[in-house]
C-alpha cells in the first residue's frame, strides 16, 4: 500500500458513515500518523508504506473517529496561536475562536502579572507567556488532570520557567501558595458557560467526549462569571483588566455582571464571524 492508497482508505471510510469534514478529518489523522505535510506527500505519496504499524494505527484511529472522536483527542495535538499544545480528555479542545481573545490579552500583557483562571491546556496563557513579555504568568484549574496537561504544555512551547498552576476551585486556587494574596493586572477567562439544559443538543462530539464540566455553565450559563468577577474584586489590582470569552448571547448579561461590581470601560468584541465573543473590562479604583 502507498501512502496515498493509504489516505484514500481512511478518507473512504469516513466518507462513508458521513463523518462531518471527513476529508479534513482523515487528512489530519494520516499527517499525525505519518508527519507528512502536503508537500512530503506530494513527493512521497506513490512510496510504498514499510511500517506495518503506521498502516495498523491509521485503522485504528479511523476506527475511533467514527465512534465520533474528535480527531484532536485521537492524535493528542491542537493548533492554537500557531503554537501546538497536547490535548487530552481532561480539557476541552482549544478553539479557534478563543485566539482572539488570547490576542486582545497579549496586546496589554507586557511587565504585566497574569492569571487565567480555568486554565485548561494552558493555551491562553502559555501563548501570551510565549508572545508577550508578561512579569508573572499564572494558571489555574479545578481539574488535576488539566493542571498537569498545562505544564507539559508549558515545556513543550518553552515556558515553563515563565509560568505557574495550580489546582483549586478557582481562586481557592492560589491558597497557601505566594500568589494567595497577590494583585494581578489581568485576569482573563474562557471558563464553562453553556446553560445546563443546551449540553444535551451539543454535537455528540462535543457532548459525548470532552468533559462536561469544561462546558456546564449551570442553569443560566453564568455562574462562573459571578464567582470569577466576585474573585477578581479582590485579586485584580486598580485599573486591572478582566477579559472573558462568552457564549453569543452572553455579551449583555456578562456586561451587567461586571458592571455590578464596579468594573467601567466594558467592552463587547465581537469574532470574525461577527458574533459577541469577549467582554473585557477594568476594575475601578
Amino acid at each position: 500500500m502507498s501512502y496515498k492508497e493509504l489516505l484514500k482508505e481512511i478518507t473512504e471510510k469516513l466518507k462513508a458513515t458521513n463523518v462531518p469534514e471527513a476529508e479534513s478529518a482523515a487528512w489530519r489523522l494520516f499527517e499525525g500518523i505519518t508527519g507528512f505535510d502536503r508537500a512530503a506527500l506530494f513527493m512521497k505519496g506513490n512510496e510504498e508504506v514499510t511500517d506495518a504499524s503506521m498502516i495498523e494505527k491509521a485503522r485504528k484511529w479511523t476506527e475511533e473517529r467514527l465512534t465520533g472522536c474528535p480527531v484532536q483527542y485521537i492524535i493528542g495535538y491542537q493548533e492554537f496561536c500557531g503554537l501546538t499544545f497536547e490535548v487530552g480528555r481532561d480539557t476541552l479542545i482549544p478553539r479557534f475562536d478563543t485566539e482572539l481573545l488570547a490576542e486582545k490579552v497579549m496586546e496589554l500583557a507586557s511587565g504585566k502579572k497574569v492569571l487565567d483562571m480555568c486554565t485548561g491546556t494552558g493555551c491562553i496563557l502559555i501563548s501570551v507567556a510565549r508572545m508577550a513579555d508578561t512579569k508573572t504568568a499564572v494558571g489555574c484549574d479545578i481539574s488535576e488532570g488539566a493542571v498537569r496537561l498545562a505544564q507539559r504544555n508549558a515545556v513543550r512551547n518553552g515556558v515553563s520557567e515563565k509560568t505557574e498552576f495550580f489546582t483549586g476551585d478557582l481562586f481557592d486556587a492560589l491558597k497557601n501558595t505566594k500568589y494567595e494574596n497577590e494583585k494581578f493586572d489581568i485576569i482573563v477567562s474562557n471558563p464553562p458557560y453553556i446553560r445546563s439544559e443546551v449540553i444535551e443538543t451539543l454535537s455528540p462530539t462535543v457532548r459525548d467526549f470532552e468533559p462536561r464540566a469544561a462546558l456546564d455553565g449551570t442553569e443560566d450559563g453564568l455562574w462562573f462569571y459571578e464567582r470569577i468577577t466576585t474573585g477578581a474584586t479582590y485579586s485584580l489590582a486598580s485599573d486591572g483588566i478582566l477579559a472573558y470569552e462568552i457564549g453569543y448571547d452572553q455579551g449583555a448579561d456578562v456586561k451587567r455582571i461586571m458592571s455590578d461590581k464596579g468594573f467601567k470601560d466594558i467592552s463587547i468584541i465581537k469574532d470574525y464571524a461577527g458574533l459577541d465573543r469577549i467582554v473585557i473590562g477594568r476594575k475601578d479604583n
